[in-house]
């Protein structure tokens, strides 16, 4: 687990909440353990590095903001 940690507030449907810590609680996992795992496949998946200094993006990976 990272050394520091930041709030990040998520809004969504009530009944899809309740699902899906039903569904983590049946795996045994916390749902902010899949929401991390999740946020790295994610920057994994786009070819966004992370590390202590920065952050930096593929060049080649096209950000939603510059579409």
């Amino acid at each position: 687990m990272e050394n520091k940690t930041a709030r990040l507030t998520v809004l969504i449907d009530p009944r899809k909440k309740k699902a899906f810590e039903q569904l983590c609680a049946s795996q045994d996992i916390t749902p902010s353990q899949v929401v991390r795992q999740l946020i790295r496949d994610y920057l994994t998946q786009h070819g966004v590095s992370y590390g202590k200094a920065s952050v930096t993006t593929n060049p080649q990976v096209k950000s939603p903001s510059s579409e």
